[in-house]
């Protein structure tokens, strides 16, 4: 074929010479087809490439762009929450120096300003409690063991008083028969039980009512806290524990209590349910794999002297 590279090669014969030689025409053409196709297949593979580390990143970086959002929504609700109380004080001082008042006068302001001192002071330690756990969660140790029982009669105790004085019933369905221990220090479930109580008595309103429960269902060590209150619409349960985070405009409190409890839930192995109560108010549930009780050490027999 006129044009076509050949590919010659002699030897030597009896005769002569012994030429012989081929088309490398088609050669040639799969050489090109092979180009083309690395070509196309090498683009092909950067492309897939390119996506895939794409969207690895975009994978990876969500976690760390969820937490700068959080971050930043929670700066400026803190900003809020702590403006507030700083607002009201320094209305209050600016009109108890505008003019000469009686010392009642002097004396209403000054309550006040204590009022919202004392509601500065909560939200700053709440602040800093959900900043120390932040920085360094953990996970309880082996020998961390606390009774819910225990625990729950104890913040009972507590709120006695508080219920009385709002006429709130207050009831106990803890089971005291036997301890129902968990792994997680008392501390931590002492506070996770006063912040459910303390919601709960404010929810609940002057002549509600408040049950508080602790049992072991199916291996599980079950903590309820009932209250008889507006309950929490189904839209909002998944909100509660977000920070700053307020179903309505029910007076006390800083946001941040189910927040601190949320993290001492999670930090325990624990798990939520949020409902409604048989009164018609919240329901709020948190449920624990059931530890084994610590052994007691032995003690050594002191040894004869002599």
């Amino acid at each position: 074929m006129a044009g076509s590279p050949f590919r010659l090669d002699a030897v030597t014969a009896p005769d002569g010479w012994l030429v012989a030689g081929e088309s490398v025409l088609k050669v040639s053409q799969v050489r090109d087809e092979l180009l083309i196709a690395e070509a196309v297949l090498g683009a092909l593979l950067l492309l897939v490439t390119f996506a895939g580390s794409f969207v690895v990143g975009l994978r990876a970086s969500a976690p760390i762009e969820q937490v700068r959002r959080r971050q930043a929504e929670f700066t400026a609700d803190a900003s809020h929450e702590l403006r507030t109380p700083l607002s009201v004080i320094e209305a209050e001082v600016d009109l108890a120096l505008s003019r000469e008042r009686d010392a009642a006068g002097y004396q209403d302001t000054l309550q006040r300003v204590s009022s919202e001192s004392g509601r500065l002071r909560s939200i700053v330690e709440d602040l800093l409690w959900l900043a120390r756990a932040d920085g360094r969660p953990q996970e309880p140790q082996a020998d961390q063991v606390t009774d819910v029982a225990a625990v729950g009669q104890a913040c009972l105790s507590r709120f006695r008083a508080v219920a009385d004085a709002a006429s709130i019933t207050l009831t106990d369905r803890i089971d005291h028969r036997s301890p129902l221990p968990i792994r997680a220090d008392a501390d931590s479930v002492d506070r996770l039980v006063s912040v459910l109580l303390d919601n709960a008595c404010r929810y609940a309103g002057a002549g509600g009512s408040v049950d508080v429960g602790v049992v072991l269902h199916g291996g599980r060590v079950v903590l309820t806290v009932d209250d008889s209150g507006p309950g929490i619409p189904e839209d909002h349960r998944d909100l509660v524990f977000d920070r700053f985070h307020r179903a309505d405009d029910t007076p006390g409190g800083t946001g941040l209590g189910l927040a601190i409890a949320d993290v001492v839930v999670r930090n325990s192995g624990g798990t939520w349910s949020v409902g409604t109560a048989p009164a018609g108010g919240a329901r709020m549930e948190v449920s624990w794999r059931q530890a084994p009780l610590p052994q007691a050490r032995a003690v050594p027999s002191p040894e004869p002297v002599g």
